[in-house]
């Protein structure tokens, strides 16, 4: 089980890597982001909320940006593949959920802001500070939601192994990144633009194939 869980695991970063992180802009933002993230970790044991303020408005809006924006959505000649197909097989938020989640991020502040109390619910806030605060917390909320809704969503999809990689894969992807993207700014600084990913290419085999298949979403 546990040989199978990390084999598991690789595979779905090597996914990810290969299939969504081509941009060199992308991965220097996914640095941003996973140390903005590591940051938002080492809150939550002394302020959650603002931990989630951070996360939120920094690391995700860093993190969404490069794949939104900057990175390619044509024809993936590394791995033979359309930028559908990869979007077919995402285990974990494709663009077209991460528009749902990010849609969902909006409506925190602005249904807080039209309805103080969210009827009787809660306390109206007092001034912008303890606004901004019961926004945090909303959205505290909704990122451990948006993580426990897709990891049991992949327990029915496929099974629990599944889901709990992927859960793994999420909580740990900022230290991952760092591992992974810390050179993507010295790179940018030699004008290379897109990484030729030659590790990709070479790594275009059987156990990445597998890995794609046995983790369609």
């Amino acid at each position: 089980m546990g040989s199978s869980f990390m084999q598991a695991l690789r595979e779905q970063r090597w996914d990810d890597h290969r299939y969504y992180h081509h941009s060199r802009i992308n991965q220097a933002l996914h640095l941003v982001s996973a140390l903005t993230f590591l940051a938002s970790y080492a809150l939550l044991f002394t302020d959650p909320v603002l931990a989630a303020l951070l996360a939120w408005f920094v690391a995700m809006w860093s993190r969404q940006i490069g794949h939104f924006f900057f990175e390619p959505r044509g024809w993936d000649a590394v791995n033979q593949v359309t930028h559908e197909h990869k979007e077919e097989i995402k285990v974990g938020y494709n663009l077209q959920r991460k528009i749902v989640l990010l849609s969902l991020w909006g409506a925190v502040p602005a249904v807080l802001y039209l309805q103080p109390g969210l009827f009787g619910l809660i306390a109206p806030a007092e001034g912008f500070e303890a606004f901004m605060r019961q926004v945090g917390a909303a959205w505290l909320a909704l990122g451990v939601g948006g993580l426990l809704f897709r990891t049991v969503h992949l327990f029915v999809l496929h099974d629990v192994q599944t889901g709990l990689v992927w859960m793994t894969k999420i909580l740990t992807d900022p230290f991952h990144d760092v591992k992974l993207y810390w050179r993507a700014p010295f790179a940018l600084l030699r004008g290379e633009f897109l990484d030729p990913m030659g590790h990709a290419a070479r790594g275009h085999g059987a156990t990445a194939t597998t890995g794609a298949q046995e983790n369609r979403a």
